[in-house]
């Protein structure tokens, strides 16, 4: 099927395989995590005290991370990854295992897991052009990575749901400890042939501000990433809230969170497998404005839905909508970034979207202790659809379209 073309390659099939199982225990974990913290505090600012302490170091470390990625080999880089992340997972396992419920250890470990986040998710995405030979199917594999991803997100917290409930949170641990092992599996039988680019022997320094200096300066770009910087400030952490939603609001347990993590995933894979039928990326701005505007409305009536299915349904749009948004600005970094910048445009994209997320998850736990979590994720929906009408008129004014983008790179180039 052409949805599914990318997957003749060899090494994306292997990389899609092995991702897709073990991004399932990573959302069993992620799922698990979150309700523990919860039950075991009843408190909305720990819960984003941990999702602060999981994506923090994107923020901070993405530049450098992209600088790294360039200088070395992607393959090796996200081997070492994947193990460490295979080490913290079992150190959490056994933890848990224990009954050692230390909020500071669990919050420690989360940080360790955004440091090596930093890295790993960076080193990912700029290796899918490896894994494609032929560049006109690189808008298919993001999208595939998407649904690949999403899928994920449906699949693990269902599984975790049935097994918090059943065995444990100490069981969704150990799930995704064991799920590294088919994905080191997929990463040793492949085949790369990685090129590192080569460059003059300069300081990380003066390479984090050529990043800098390359994506401010394309208009088309530093404008999606303003956008997605401000989605991830305002409207994305809305999601710290669902446990408080599902155990508070509807009277619900772990499987009640579990659907509402669940319905955001099947959104998303709804999302993602639209856009990977899309031929080309002509339109892929003006599908990122649109689902913008989805997902602001659609996170602004999630706020006060007053039965579970309507909430649940507003939660899958809400998946389509940021699904749609960030895998569009993800797809025009890769597919308009000159090689050279690839990865550090790509850290800018990750900073934006994952480095953002934590300082978003603080504000919404605080704001809603001060609105309640009903206003708290109103708030969060308005500011959506207001920042998409900013980014829209922005847009009119300047007259901006993907020619001038390219206008933009020949005068870095030129520099």
């Amino acid at each position: 099927m052409n949805v599914f073309r990318s997957l003749k390659y060899r090494n994306f099939k292997l990389f899609f395989y092995g991702q897709s199982i073990s991004l399932i225990g990573t959302w069993m974990q992620k799922t698990a995590v979150s309700w523990l913290v919860y039950r075991v505090t009843g408190s909305a600012l720990l819960l984003g005290l941990v999702s602060f302490a999981s994506l923090i170091p994107s923020l901070v470390l993405s530049p450098y991370a992209g600088s790294v990625v360039d200088r070395h080999n992607r393959y090796k880089i996200l081997v070492i990854t994947q193990v460490v992340s295979m080490l913290q997972a079992g150190a959490l396992a056994f933890l848990i295992l224990f009954k050692v419920y230390n909020i500071p250890a669990i919050i420690g470990l989360s940080l360790l897991q955004g440091i090596i986040n930093a890295f790993d998710i960076t080193t990912r995405q700029a290796m899918m052009s490896e894994m494609v030979d032929n560049k006109e199917d690189l808008p298919n594999a993001i999208a595939l990575n998407s649904t690949m991803t999403n899928i994920a997100r449906i699949a693990g917290p269902a599984i975790a749901g049935i097994i918090l409930s059943t065995f444990g949170e100490d069981a969704c641990f150990f799930g995704n400890f064991i799920s590294y092992v088919p994905v080191l599996t997929c990463l040793f039988m492949m085949k790369l042939n990685i090129t590192v680019i080569p460059r003059a022997q300069k300081s990380i320094w003066l390479e984090l501000q050529d990043g800098f200096k390359y994506v401010s300066g394309d208009r088309d770009l530093s404008s999606l990433i303003v956008m997605l910087t401000v989605s991830s400030l305002f409207v994305i952490p809305f999601n710290t809230l669902m446990p408080i939603f599902a155990k508070d609001i509807f009277s619900g347990d772990a499987k009640t969170f579990s659907w509402f993590e669940s319905a955001a995933g099947l959104g998303s894979v709804i999302s993602a497998v639209y856009l990977a039928t899309l031929k080309t990326d002509k339109h892929i701005v003006k599908i990122m404005t649109i689902a913008s505007f989805v997902f602001g409305v659609s996170v602004m009536l999630l706020g006060y839905a007053a039965k579970l299915p309507i909430a649940l349904l507003f939660m899958t749009m809400t998946g389509i909508g940021m699904m749609a948004q960030t895998s569009t600005i993800n797809t025009y970094i890769q597919t308009h970034a000159v090689p050279a910048m690839r990865a550090r445009a790509i850290s800018y994209y990750v900073m934006a979207y994952q480095g953002m997320i934590p300082v978003g998850s603080l504000l919404i736990g605080w704001l809603a202790n001060s609105l309640g979590p009903r206003g708290a994720v109103c708030v969060e929906g308005v500011i959506g659809v207001l920042s998409t009408g900013l980014f829209v008129l922005y847009k009119r004014r300047q007259n901006i379209n993907i020619p001038t983008a390219g206008k933009g790179r020949l005068r870095w180039l030129n520099a």
